[in-house]
Order: C-alpha cells, then structure tokens, then sequence
C-alpha cells in the first residue's frame, strides 16, 4: 500500500456473513485494546512466529541456521503459530490481550494494517539505520504494500500473485491452444469444452472456498468485468457491473456447471479433479508434487482484456511495539536477514513465492533456476498487470472472510448475487461506521 494509496486519509471511512462481521469486530477491539502483552527473558533469543507459508518449515529452519551462524551471539526460537495466516492472527490477538508476544510475527495482506492502525506493531523506519536494512533494495511494490501514515509497518516475506494453472493434457483434448484464456468471456466458451472431456465428478475449473481466500482470487475476475470491490472507500457491491462479475461466478457453477467450489483445489488440481484454478504462486511447491508423474501443467496470466486481471498478495514480517528497543533490533536483523537476495531467492526456489529484494534478479541461483522453471517466471513476467488490493478485502476487519462467505453462498447455495453482495456491502459498512471512521486520522 503506498503512499499515493491514501490521498485523504480522513474520516470518509473504510473499511451470513454476520458471523464473520462479529469476528471481525472482536479481532479489531483484541488489536487495540488492553494493556496486555509482554516480552520477557534474553533479548538474545528472537522468537519468531510463523505459519510455515507455502509448507516452508524446512526452508524457515534453514534461514534460522544461516542467520545463527552470521550472529552466533543470537538465537532465534521458531513456533508453529497456526496453519495459516488467520490462526496466527488469533494467536497474535491473544497474546496482545494478556500474553507472551513473539519478537518477529507473521502478518497477512488483510491483518497488518488493522494493527498499524490501533499501533501494535511498530513502525520499523527508525530501526533501519541501527539494524543495517536497506529498503531502497526491496521491490517498490512489495515496500510499499506496507506504508501507512508515512511510515513502514512490515517488511515483505512471502509474497505472491495469483497465477492461472491449466492441465496441458487436458487442453490439448479439448483442442484449446496451449494458453491461458484472454478473457473471463473466453473461458465461458472454453468451459463447457474441456467438462465434456472431463465428464462427471470433475471440473473445468475449481475456486477455493472463502477459507482458501475466494475473496482474493475472485477479485481479478471482478475487475475484468468493470467491477470492484470497492473504490477506496466506497464500497462497489451495488454496481452493475460488480453483479455481472458476480453472476459469471454462479452460471459458471449452477447454470452452466463447469466450475465447482474446492476447498482443496491446489490438491484437486494436481490429481486432475479440476483441469484449472487460480491459484497462489506459493501454491507452485505443492501442486508440482501432486501432480508429478500424473499430469503435466501450464502456468499463465489471469485473463486481463481491460488492464489489470490479478493482485499481489501474501504476508509480511512486523514486530511488536510492546517488546524493548534492543529486542526490536536484533527482530529486524533477522528479517533483514532473511530477505537478503540470496535467502529470498533460496525460499522463493523453495516455495514458488516472488523474490522480495531487486538484487535476488541478479542471484545466479536465482537466474539459473528461472531459466529452468518457466512455471514460476509467469508470476515475476505478470507483475506488470497486477495492481493494489480493494481496500474493501484488505483494510477492512473481517472483509476478506465477509466478502468470501458471500461468493461462497452464490457458488454453493446459488443464492441471488444482488442479495449476497447487499448483505455483504451492510456487513463492510457497519464495521466501517462503528469501528474504523473514528480510529482515522482527522
């Protein structure tokens, strides 16, 4: 999120599905309520909560040890805080209540800002002298993502886009080209094609359920159509074509019956139940096993006939502002660390997440392994078409869960869209109106 993300930043606002809208208003008073949250013994040991993102675990330890043998004077204690980026936020929310805080704790596109805002994690810009970091070498972008107010409240770990995987055999059945569709209209005649080569109990095309972040993937489709989310802080879930977008999703599923809502597609896809998804680029590590030796996949663009068809996503590492100055320190040596070209490179081999330093271009490993990998290049070549998130998903508490339910109900229920996006622009409005407009700068 840049600067030129906030031109007036005022009290215009921002920020079923009323389950999601009450916890969405739980974490937000969690975030910054209470006078809770501790860091005690040796400032020494850093320890770092993680979810392992794109099953990195492995590759975190690897980092730790590299790191520990640079600063043998430091040690860093890695935690498995929850299986993804959700649970270690509940995790993060509890410990600020009343708990024992990490040094280092990993934070989503939707979870950072929610705590820049109620100023429980720090801002890491006046550490960056005494902690060596050179912010001038993360991709502008990704530094961006995380300006608020003028200020940097994270530094880019795991990040990714979505890209869009598409069975090759399969394609080739169907005697589509060896490509991903241009448009989402494109795929609508491709759709039923590649199902009557699939036949039952497959599908064309699979999106993830609001859990495995529908409201994420589907908002590049959303844009392609004319609609949005939201134009800043005005919420777009009445507008025409926002429920055109809305309705390609429930004929692709109900009417048409191509597509289907797979909790499980990144698996799905890879033991050919689905023949496309879009999917995560951190997805690339797991759906390249589950695939092997079963089917041969291509990666693409998302269909983008008008601009921008896909956003960056994934998650940051920020620090507690509740920790001492020296803990806070030695925190941001270790990100620094950890990010540095050749580390970033190493996990981004790993994982399929993007590089989040500009020298990692110049990383031979990392040349070499693109040259090898064309799958992965499809990410780093797109960059150019992605643009930043609706702040309707990520700025608003609970929005990217309030707007998934809301898709999920159109798939699954084949309830009306005009409907399901009323309810979820009431739900967004009501956080944005009680919770948010009155924690913004005047």
């Amino acid at each position: 999120m840049s600067e030129s993300r906030f031109p007036a930043l005022s009290r215009r606002g921002f920020l079923g599905l009323a389950g999601a809208a009450a916890g969405a208003a739980a974490l937000t008073a969690c975030a910054g309520s209470g006078g809770g949250g501790t860091q005690g013994g040796d400032s020494k040991t850093i320890t770092f909560w993680s979810n392992h993102p794109g099953t990195s675990k492995d590759q975190e330890t690897e980092l730790i040890n590299r790191f520990q043998a640079k600063y043998p004077d430091l040690k860093v204690n890695l935690v498995d805080a929850g299986k993804n980026y959700e649970e270690v936020a509940t995790k993060f929310n509890a410990a600020l209540s009343g708990g024992e805080l990490p040094d280092v704790v990993i934070l989503s596109d939707v979870w950072w800002f929610n705590y820049a805002l109620n100023g429980t994690i720090e801002p890491l810009d006046s550490h960056f002298a005494s902690a060596g970091v050179n912010v001038s070498d993360y991709v502008d972008t990704f530094i961006g993502d995380y300006k608020f107010n003028g200020k940097t409240w994270a530094l880019p770990y795991s990040r990714s886009t979505q890209i869009f995987y598409y069975n090759k055999d399969v394609w080739a059945k169907a005697g589509l080209p060896d490509r991903t569709p241009n448009s989402w209209d494109e795929f609508d005649e491709w759709g039923p094609k590649i199902q009557g080569v699939l036949g039952g109990d497959k599908w064309a095309h699979g999106w993830g359920d609001a859990k495995n972040y529908l409201a994420w993937t589907f908002q590049g489709p959303c844009w392609t159509f004319g609609g949005a989310y939201s134009d800043e802080w005005k919420l777009k879930f009445t507008d025409p074509a926002t429920i055109k977008a809305g309705q390609y999703l429930r004929d692709s599923i109900n009417t048409k019956k191509y597509a289907s809502i797979r909790p499980t597609y990144a698996v799905d896809f890879g033991n050919g139940i689905i023949a496309s998804a879009i999917g995560s680029t951190g997805d690339l590590k797991s759906i390249k096993t589950n695939s092997a030796g079963k089917t041969e996949f291509g990666t693409g663009f998302l269909p983008h006939p008008n601009g921008a068809g896909a956003t960056t996503g994934g998650a940051g590492l920020a620090i507690p502002s509740r920790i001492s100055d020296a803990r806070k320190e030695n925190a941001l040596k270790f990100i620094d660390f950890i990010t540095n070209a050749a580390n970033t490179s190493y996990f981004s081999q790993a994982t399929g997440y993007i590089p989040v330093r500009k020298s990692a271009q110049q990383d031979p490993s990392m040349a070499d392994f693109l040259s090898k990998n064309p799958n992965f290049k499809t990410a780093i070549e797109q960059l150019p078409l992605t643009k930043p998130q609706n702040y309707a998903r990520v700025f608003v508490p609970g929005g990217d869960q309030i707007i998934g339910t809301g898709l999920e109900q159109i798939g699954l229920q084949n309830r009306d869209v005009a409907g399901a996006f009323g309810d979820i622009g009431n739900q967004l409005q009501t956080i944005i109106d009680r919770q948010i407009t009155p924690k913004l700068p005047k």
